[in-house]
């Protein structure tokens, strides 16, 4: 491989988005005296929510448009429409206030001195700027897939990021744990490395757990994937 810039999925990839939505949930449900299987209902959100958005060409919202619209449908699915207008800001909100997962940062830094490295991702740019102060992440860019009017797996998301990162499409390596997202990369010309994220979906396990095997590079975690990388 002649890699030159790192391309990182960022939502289940970097982000632990299962926690922290489903203690939002539980929280909110304590205050109703409310009891659910929480991990189920944030799964289901999750699900939802993907749905609204993957695939979507110049869409008139953005994903944090779709965590809230679909957080409705999810409430009354699951019995829980007595959660109040500010229960549903607080559970909203709380995507803005993700843990990245323990073992990123300082594999991160690591790989940021050898290459370049961009948050390449279907979240807001509000969102990844929040989170990623939140998280001490420090990227060379960050490329949503809102300021290109294209959702991956759309091919037009991966062509436009390699424009902007001024890099042949087979110099970047995109890292990601999802293989919808990794084989359009492949699709489009990049290397693609599969990084194993087994807590991804909470106890469930996530749905896709085992890498395509076109993936240049599959590890078990980001320090694994900082070493195979000479970082």
């Amino acid at each position: 491989m002649n890699i030159k810039a790192l391309a990182f999925d960022t939502g289940g990839t970097v982000l632990d988005w299962h926690s922290g939505i489903r203690k939002a949930f539980a929280l909110a449900g304590q205050r109703h005296g409310v009891e659910r299987d929480w991990h189920a209902v944030t799964n289901d959100y999750r699900r939802a929510s993907m749905a609204g958005i993957v695939g979507k060409l110049e869409p008139a919202f953005n994903m944090d448009d779709v965590h809230r619209t679909e957080l409705d449908g999810v409430l009354s699915h699951h019995g829980l429409e007595m959660f109040t207008s500010q229960d549903r800001a607080q559970i909203h909100r709380a995507w803005y206030g993700l843990d990245a997962w323990p073992d990123f940062a300082g594999a991160l830094r690591r790989l940021k001195r050898k290459f370049p490295v961009v948050s390449f991702t279907m979240l807001p740019l509000a969102m990844v700027m929040a989170i990623s102060r939140r998280n001490d992440l420090e990227w060379d860019a960050v490329i949503s897939c809102e300021m290109i009017g294209a959702y991956k797996p759309q091919p037009l998301a991966y062509e436009q990021a390699a424009r902007w990162m001024n890099v042949a499409p087979g110099q970047i390596l995109m890292v990601a744990c999802h293989n919808f997202d990794l084989n359009a990369a492949r699709a489009c010309g990049y290397h693609t490395a599969f990084v194993r994220r087994p807590l991804e979906w909470g106890p469930a396990g996530p749905p896709d757990p085992h890498p395509h095997p076109d993936c240049t590079v599959v590890v078990d975690d980001f320090p694994a994937l900082a070493q195979h990388l000479g970082a």
